[in-house]
């Protein structure tokens, strides 16, 4: 009978075992299903108006549809996107704060002595989002409609034209600095706070020439206050298919462009992961997003985290290569 008994109390020991530890997975599906139970930040690490805004709004306003909670833009502009993206580095990983990650933050490694983050390690990829083309624009009184002969122009008064940029390091620094390099010309680079001042500035003469984004530039072009000369993809754009690309143009083999993709800090659920890289997807390659994707000149890309992954890896890889080549270093 005691041997019975004793029986018993060890299933019964066993038993409260399986049950509690059931529970206790129970209770962490049922916490991970209430992903998400309140607003989520996406942090834009630009001044509102440019590509990175535009996409980040587009995208975000889809987002809070599909979740179910509204998706916050937070626009933290500074040190050539390294602000937001510090704070989304240190942000709890929770799945409530996201960076729209543009190819600045692949720059920014190449370039700069010191970063107060990792710019891999310190990041969860969740999905690349879409690539912009740049546009080679310039002032309509500078006397060249090719690049080609801009090129001519810049060699023959070396030093003297002077190019814009989003900011130091920034996308737009980093393309001129290339298309300079490889053209053999000197050019003055004269940075700004935003894409948006910088055109702002070229549009009215105080400087000649600029890579700027379709986003910020179309506009411009449009109304004849600018005056573009190609586009830096290998390929044409729909948008402007009798633009000549810049490989075209007397620089086989230039090629730059501005990518965009949703992160979040290292270490985040997977499955707030898993469920916005299929939201994601679902809003860039269907519906009203798609179409407004289109209209600003940007091509729809998608990817699963860990393709987003290799993408960011590489092209720190190839920004450090480029940095050192050009011996570009920023304090």
């Amino acid at each position: 009978m005691a041997i019975a008994i004793y029986g018993i109390t060890a299933d019964c020991r066993a038993l409260a075992r399986f049950v509690g530890t059931a529970l206790f997975l129970a209770s962490l599906s049922a916490l991970a299903q209430t992903w998400p139970n309140r607003p989520i930040r996406m942090i834009i690490p630009a001044a509102p108006g440019g590509g990175v805004d535009t996409i980040g709004r587009i995208v975000g306003l889809s987002l809070s549809t599909a979740l179910g909670q509204p998706v916050v833009v937070d626009n933290r502009p500074g040190a050539g996107t390294m602000l937001g993206s510090e704070l989304v580095a240190k942000a709890p990983p929770d799945g409530y704060t996201l960076l729209m990650m543009t190819n600045s933050h692949a720059i920014n490694a190449g370039i700069q002595k010191s970063l107060r983050y990792d710019p891999v390690k310190d990041f969860t990829t969740i999905c690349s989002i879409a690539t912009l083309p740049y546009l080679l624009i310039v002032h309509p009184s500078v006397p060249a409609r090719s690049a080609k002969e801009l090129i001519a122009l810049a060699k023959r008064r070396p030093g003297d034209l002077a190019f814009s940029s989003a900011g130091p390091g920034s996308g737009t620094h980093l393309a001129f600095e290339l298309f300079v390099y490889m053209a053999g010309i000197k050019a003055l680079h004269v940075p700004y706070r935003s894409g948006s001042a910088a055109l702002t500035d070229l549009a009215g003469g105080r400087v000649q020439m600029m890579f700027s984004n379709l986003i910020n530039s179309m506009p411009y072009v449009s109304n004849k206050r600018l005056v573009a000369l190609a586009i830096t993809t290998p390929k044409p754009s729909q948008l402007y298919p009798e633009l000549p690309t810049v490989s075209q143009s007397g620089l086989p083999g230039y090629e730059s462009d501005a990518w965009y993709g949703l992160v979040g800090p290292a270490n985040m659920p997977a499955d707030a992961v898993s469920r916005l890289n299929r939201e994601v997807l679902a809003i860039i390659r269907t519906g009203k997003a798609r179409e407004l994707l289109a209209t600003q000149g940007a091509d729809v890309t998608g990817s699963t985290p860990e393709q987003f992954n290799t993408i960011l890896r590489r092209d720190v890889e190839k920004w450090t290569k480029v940095a050192a080549k050009l011996n570009i270093q920023m304090e």
